[in-house]
């Protein structure tokens, strides 16, 4: 699969060169007109970033970021050709003017990609930045000097379409001839040997790399300003500064999933930036002066990134000192009253562009090489493991989510950071003739609205539901009424049905503030100052806000919302909690309050299995993994705990519970009870996933269970199976035999994670053994023995094992 993606990703890079090396050569009467051209390489866009993205679940092949800086270029230039064709750049030198800064971020980004390739050992992939850098560099050169023909442009476009498809070719016969057949430089075979060698050393973020690359186009569009390579920002522009922050958005999701909460913070950030940067130069279009900047969400901004680049420092020191460069930035825009056209944040973006293009490369060579460059890591591990107040939390537990698995890490920190942003924009008193003057609207909806809704999709993700549906319902809360109110989409007419529609909300945040009461004191008071902005909402509509009201609210609630990233980040760094959350204001009895009681025990250590043994013994019920699902299990030995098994369940008559030995040794005393063909059926089956369902008789009584034998299977058989699992015949050896039941109330899903027995289970278990999510999420193949003396055997459910394999099994011990 992981070729294929390689593959697709490669042959768009050649077809792309291959449309561009057409539309050069013919050129100045063009082959392909530019709309079509840009539309084309808008699509090749879309399939380079799939392939980007799918290709980097596996490995950190410098595919990934050549994928997806590729497909961000291409994005960004093929908006601007559309741009040129519908003659909107109508200007002389405005297409050239608009293309340049691009053209430059990605003859150097390529290039970066390709010295980073030759040095890990990747040629063709190197070969292939470098061709595309080449590219772009004539391209660039043809801007500026006309003695330099298209034709030489056209070239480098088809020697990168040459080599992208001799790669993809390469790949394609590798995968095609089952490896077989691999032309020199392509096979990753070695590469594989390689990566295993490595181990861990690509277990870093790998879409850290092109995300940085995102920030050098961002600033070198203001930076071309500023040394006078581009007469002026214009519309040109916005098509780079918006591909680059709807990239960040994805590239923050991405990062996610690679579990780099911080980094993924940070994206979330800058892309913000992006976004206003590219308002302030759409403006111009419908008005003739440049729209203001209100200084407070500003420093506000500078503040959180300020926050974040401490954390991050200490989790690698230098990107920490890198979103130190975007703290200055926010300082200077909002020391100029001209925003992104003064000269001081231009400068400024002079050292974005050049920090940026630092620390990708160093990321870039991280993911990949053996020796890394250093970080500063290791010093800062240095430092803390001397203070006894903070340690840093580490380990594969370290995103565990609530309940089951989750792909995601955890996303609260941006969205609070969100609230704290959408709220401050209310502050900055807009003029009611024209609304649109203040740079607000990217701040509402982008910070408010976009990313709120990511935070929320990625909690719900995470199993969060409570959190994930008020981050959903605020994040359309500012998106309808932070454009309404903002965007003076109100006109003049603020009517009662606006003010119909604001209630509605708040009616869902008091159901939203009521359920927080269960969840912890600071989500409390985060929903509950939420409605002090919607009543500012509702008063705004209806013409009766009292004047300063604004301030009051958002500043109580931006200062919540600023505690609860703190909290969150603070959480997700330090072990022990540094900023409590607080507990929950109401305790139910049945929710949440009987989760104290039940233990939790990682199922690696042995110590733990000793102690489910020892309370088993003791005559309690335990949660245990096994090979397949989760089970409820006492011992025999102990009537008492069988019982409470059986009543903890509230177990239905046809689901009865069954008998897990883990040798037949543990039967030995009554093998004259059993039939030679089932002793020896039985022998040959286990230990496996496969239940025998045998008729009941004498031997049961050899268990020890005294009266709650009752409980186990029904009046004429009971199903017996020696599970296939080291940790539970390790538990048996040391109890005896036990009594199991699936580990979920009756008529519910099977439980395929230690965090959903504790939550359906929790207050009535004595202990869990940890042992992450199931390996296999079917049950076990119940067969029934009852007749098998005749020689036939039925099936009462088919699981994991299927019926021919059972029936081998059988066939087998009758030949014998």
């Amino acid at each position: 699969g992981g070729s294929l993606h390689s593959c697709a990703g490669l042959l768009s890079i050649s077809a792309g060169s291959l449309l561009q090396a057409v539309h050069f050569y013919s050129s100045p009467r063009a082959l392909i007109p530019s709309t079509a051209l840009g539309v084309l390489l808008l699509l090749l866009s879309a399939l380079l970033a799939y392939a980007g993205i799918r290709r980097s679940l596996r490995n950190g092949s410098l595919l990934v970021p050549l994928c997806l800086t590729l497909s961000a270029f291409w994005c960004g230039y093929g908006v601007i050709l559309v741009l040129a064709g519908q003659g909107v750049l109508a200007e002389p030198g405005d297409l050239r003017d608009a293309l340049v800064p691009g053209l430059a971020t990605f003859t150097l980004a390529l290039l970066l990609v390709a010295a980073v390739g030759f040095l890990c050992r990747e040629p063709v992939l190197a070969v292939l930045a470098a061709a595309v850098s080449l590219a772009s560099g004539h391209e660039l050169a043809l801007h500026y000097s006309s003695s330099l023909g298209p034709s030489a442009v056209a070239c480098a476009h088809l020697l990168v379409s040459l080599v992208g498809g001799y790669f993809a070719l390469g790949r394609i016969l590798y995968f095609l001839t089952k490896g077989k057949v691999a032309l020199s430089g392509t096979d990753l075979a070695e590469k594989k040997a390689q990566e295993q060698s490595r181990g861990s050393a690509g277990s870093t973020n790998p879409f850290a790399a092109p995300g940085l690359l995102l920030n050098m186009l961002a600033a070198s569009v203001f930076c071309c300003r500023l040394l006078g390579v581009t007469r002026e920002l214009f519309l040109g522009h916005v098509p780079w500064l918006w591909a680059a922050g709807a990239y960040q958005i994805g590239i923050c999701v991405l990062s996610y999933r690679a579990m780099d909460v911080l980094m993924a913070t940070a994206f979330g950030f800058t892309s913000i930036l992006k976004f206003a940067g590219g308002y302030c130069l759409l403006y111009p279009i419908w008005q003739p002066e440049e729209p203001s900047f209100p200084t407070p969400f500003l420093v506000v901004f500078a503040i959180l990134f300020a926050v974040l680049a401490l954390f991050l420092s200490l989790q690698s020191p230098v990107d920490g000192l890198y979103l130190l460069v975007f703290v200055s930035y926010c300082i200077a825009l909002a020391c100029s009253p001209r925003g992104f056209f003064a000269g001081g944040p231009q400068g400024v973006a002079g050292a974005i562009f050049v920090a940026s293009a630092l620390v990708t490369l160093i990321h870039l060579y991280n993911m990949r090489a053996r020796a890394r460059i250093p970080t500063g890591k290791a010093a800062v591990k240095a430092l803390l493991a001397r203070s006894s107040l903070l340690k840093l939390r580490e380990g594969p537990d370290l995103h565990a989510p609530y309940l089951g698995y989750s792909r995601y890490a955890d996303a609260e920190v941006l969205a609070y950071a969100c609230s704290v942003l959408a709220s401050f924009a209310l502050t900055s008193p807009g003029d009611p003739q024209a609304p649109l003057a203040t740079a607000v609207i990217p701040w509402v909806v982008v910070a408010g609205g976009i990313l709120k809704l990511l935070g929320g999709s990625v909690a719900f993700a995470r199993g969060k539901t409570l959190e994930s549906s008020a981050f959903i319902l605020y994040a359309v809360m500012w998106i309808i009424w932070g454009l309404t109110r903002c965007g003076g989409l109100y006109g003049t007419t603020r009517s009662f049905h606006a003010a119909v529609g604001i209630v509605a909300f708040m009616l869902f945040n008091s159901f939203i503030v009521f359920c927080s009461l269960f969840l912890n004191t600071a989500w409390f008071f985060y929903s509950l100052t939420f409605m002090l902005i919607a009543v500012s909402f509702l008063l705004d509509a209806i013409h009766a806000l009292p004047t300063g009201y604004d301030i009051a609210a958002t500043l109580t609630f931006g200062l919540v919302s600023f505690y609860c990233f703190l909290a969150a980040l603070s959480s997700s760094t330090f072990e022990g909690c540094c900023l409590p959350m607080g507990g929950p204001l109401v305790q139910l009895s049945g929710v949440g309050a009987g989760t104290t009681k039940c233990l939790h025990l990682p199922a690696r250590k042995a110590s733990s299995v000793k102690r489910i043994a020892d309370i088993l013994r003791s005559g309690g019920t335990c949660g245990i993994p096994t090979d397949t699902v989760y089970v409820l299990v006492a011992a025999c030995s102990r009537p008492d705990a069988v019982e409470r098994a059986h009543r903890s369940k509230r177990q239905a008559q046809d689901r009865p519970m069954s008998l897990w030995i883990s040798s037949l040794k543990q039967l030995e005393p009554a093998k004259h009870l059993f039939t030679p063909l089932l002793w020896d059926f039985m022998e040959a089956a286990w230990p496996s996933p496969i239940s025998l369902v045998i008729p009941r008789g004498e031997w049961v009584d050899f268990l020890g269970m005294k009266d709650s034998a009752k409980y186990v299977g029904t009046p004429q058989s009971v199903a017996i199976r020696i599970p296939d699992c080291s940790v539970t015949t390790h538990l048996i050896d040391l109890v005896g035999p036990i009594v199991v039941t699936s580990a979920n109330p009756t008529g519910e899903a099977d439980t395929t994670h230690h965090n959903q027995v504790y939550a359906k289970l929790g207050d009535k278990v004595d202990a869990v053994l940890c042992g992450g999510p199931s390996p296999e999420n079917i049950a076990s193949t119940v067969v029934d023995c009852t007749k098998i003396d005749s020689g036939n055997i039925g099936f009462f459910r088919v699981g994991i094992i299927p019926k021919s394999q059972v029936l081998q099994i059988l066939e087998q011990v009758q030949k014998k």
